[in-house]
């Protein structure tokens, strides 16, 4: 029996601006295939891949209070305009084993979203930022890289569409 690895620390870097203590919640992006059914004249229905799904290059974070740094990077033009990293370290209770997991996307904020305030109550504000870049790392290893304006797509080291961008002359 083994005990599943838990999240016991995390930093948040925005623009290399640490948010340690000031970031409480982070909701990282998840990862999904887009698939369309296809029958033709087959027996049964299969699904076809056509890449990634459309509602995946979301990540949601919370900042306690306010920060002019952050709502100064509200309206940004370009796609790609800030950088965030997620650091987290995760432990297995059983064996003490850790992994240090670090999400690595580069986007621009969609949502801000400052809440309810009330004095003398806690405030949040909570952001939302649409990714083009995204990498996930596993103790040093790069494990997933999603570059969707440079079309690649590396699973554990293997780009899967290196043979299509080779088809269409890039």
């Amino acid at each position: 029996m083994a005990l599943p690895k838990k999240l016991k620390l995390m930093n948040l870097y925005v623009e290399g601006s640490s948010y340690l203590g000031q970031v409480g919640e982070v909701t990282l992006p998840k990862l999904g295939r887009k698939f369309e059914d296809w029958r033709g004249n087959l027996n049964g229905n299969v699904k076809y891949d056509l890449g990634l799904a459309d509602d995946i290059n979301e990540m949601t974070w919370k900042l306690g209070g306010v920060d002019k740094a952050v709502l100064s990077q509200f309206g940004a033009a370009s796609m790609t305009a800030f950088g965030l990293r997620f650091a987290g370290s995760y432990q297995r209770d059983d064996t003490g084993e850790l992994d240090a997991v670090e999400v690595v996307i580069r986007g621009r904020h969609e949502e801000i979203d400052m809440g309810n305030s009330k004095s003398g109550d806690d405030t949040e504000t909570t952001i939302k930022t649409i990714w083009t870049y995204y990498k996930l790392s596993i103790n040093g290893e790069v494990v997933i890289e999603i570059d969707i304006l440079g079309m690649k797509e590396v699973v554990n080291g293997v780009d899967l569409l290196e043979k299509h961008r080779n088809n269409i002359g890039l």
